[in-house]
């Protein structure tokens, strides 16, 4: 069966999708406030259901899960995919062109909050699904869907249900479209992501603020002290300098190497994009440093005076906040303990305090499935799809490599400007329709390995080579 007519369906239903896709993005449904969050769950599920999906909350120590699922006896195979109808809140909100919650269609973008992260990204799934469903009559594969509400708040309750829920989520591969598309424009398949550790670093001086001059040179500085640290942690090229930290890291293997170089790189157009036009690295190492190394990041320093004019106070208080991201095999149980141990040898009086964690993850790229998929996406896009070992962010992917021990596959379907986290954060109205087109080939490529699987007289899935 070829899907020739699957690209003429879905043309046809462009307007139907596209107010489909308006009717989610007009429901708020911000994690961080617990806006809308409920309604949007019961929103999606009966969109779900009037689709064909039996979908159904499952309730968590937190915000719902809307799970899906279409099942058939006579498939073998199953995919999962993966999503999270949970936004971030909209502010700044006056730099929005058009009000954030109200979809707006502008040079070919649907600007709108969770447009791109993950809405849009998610919708095309489901109406791939729906798609699929009436242009050929059934599902040649299972499919389960998984959609959180949490992830924006760092997915807390995402482990906890992934390890209840073990039997209901037996699968056998993980799919999600999240995050942008290549600056090339080319399909892009993400193999895995950095983990993350997230800290809030406190020193304390007087009890309240002094002033400079009559307390200058007797009240201890805070900031000085956050500074001093710091300068124990890291050397001037960039090396973390606590011990230990670089134990456990995964080296490359030649393939994820081959997948480096192979990636396209312009140094030039890649920094006007990042606002950095001192860009100055080759393809490789960009990549490389991008995806394959930890970083150390600090995110925000606060303390004293930082409005306008002159305020000659010693603060009482300092406050820095920092993100490490971490690759695998690091531990962020294990880097949050050299951590503290550095803190206590040079600075016992500074807290430090874990906000939240992800662990690394990633899939091989020797994997039979990622060779199925990548023909899935070069038939869909009829280009050349760039496969990257792994994402420089941090998703939830770990619950499904690790819980459920299952290969996880990410396929962003969103243009590379999207703006997600911002103001006029968009989806380009072509990326969300060929999203729709890609998520058909992919159900139809596994559908037709699982055939010729059956064939072979493969006992299963797993035993036919398929991880």
């Amino acid at each position: 069966m070829t899907l020739r007519n699957v690209s003429a369906m879905i043309e046809e239903r462009k307007e139907d999708y596209l107010n489909q896709l308006f009717t989610l993005l007009r429901q708020k449904s911000i994690s961080a406030q617990n806006t809308g969050i409920r309604e949007c769950a019961v929103l999606l599920k009966g969109m779900m259901n009037e689709f064909g999906i039996n979908a159904r909350l499952i309730e968590t120590d937190g915000h719902p899960v809307v799970y899906g699922e279409l099942m058939n006896s006579k498939n073998d195979f199953t995919l999962l995919i993966y999503g999270h109808y949970d936004v971030q809140p909209p502010d700044p909100l006056d730099e929005w062109v058009s009000p954030p919650f109200e979809p707006t269609v502008r040079n070919g973008k649907i600007y709108c909050r969770g447009a791109g992260d993950n809405k849009g990204q998610l919708m095309a799934h489901v109406l791939a699904v729906k798609t699929y469903l009436d242009a050929v009559g059934e599902l040649p594969i299972n499919i389960k869907f998984v959609f959180e509400g949490e992830e924006e708040n760092g997915s807390v309750n995402l482990p906890s249900f992934v390890e209840e829920n073990k039997k209901l989520l037996k699968a056998d591969l993980v799919y999600s479209s999240d995050g942008s598309s290549h600056e090339s424009n080319a399909p892009l398949m993400l193999l895995g992501v950095r983990g993350m550790l997230y800290l809030e670093l406190t020193a304390k001086g007087g009890e309240w603020d002094n002033h400079s001059g009559n307390k200058g040179n007797i009240v201890p500085n805070p900031v000085w002290k956050l500074f001093d640290l710091l300068s124990t942690m890291r050397d001037s090229s960039g090396r973390v300098l606590i011990e230990g930290f670089y134990d456990n890291i995964l080296p490359l293997s030649s393939k994820e190497t081959e997948l480096l170089k192979s990636i396209p790189y312009d140094q030039e157009e890649i920094g006007e994009k990042i606002g950095y036009p001192g860009l100055k690295m080759d393809g490789e190492t960009y990549y490389r440093k991008l995806t394959m190394e930890p970083t150390f990041n600090i995110c925000g320093i606060h303390s004293g005076h930082t409005g306008e004019g002159a305020k000659t106070i010693i603060p009482s208080k300092a406050t820095l906040k920092m993100d490490i991201r971490l690759v695998v095999d690091q531990s962020p149980d294990d880097i949050y303990k050299k951590f503290c141990t550095h803190v206590k040898k040079y600075a016992p009086d500074i807290n430090v305090k874990r906000v939240g964690s992800f662990k690394p993850s990633r899939t091989s790229a020797e994997l039979k499935c990622v060779e199925v998929v990548t023909e899935a996406l070069r038939e869909a896009y009829n280009e050349e799809p760039i496969i990257q070992p792994s994402l420089g962010g941090s998703l939830p992917d770990h619950v499904w490599t690790e819980l459920l021990q299952l290969p996880s596959i990410l396929v962003p379907y969103a243009n590379f400007d999207q703006g997600n986290h911002s103001p006029n954060e968009n989806i380009e109205i072509d990326y969300f329709l060929n999203g729709i087109k890609c998520t058909c080939h992919v159900i139809q490529k596994l559908g037709e390995y699982e055939k010729d699987l059956k064939k072979e007289g493969a006992i299963s899935i797993d035993k036919g080579g398929m991880f």
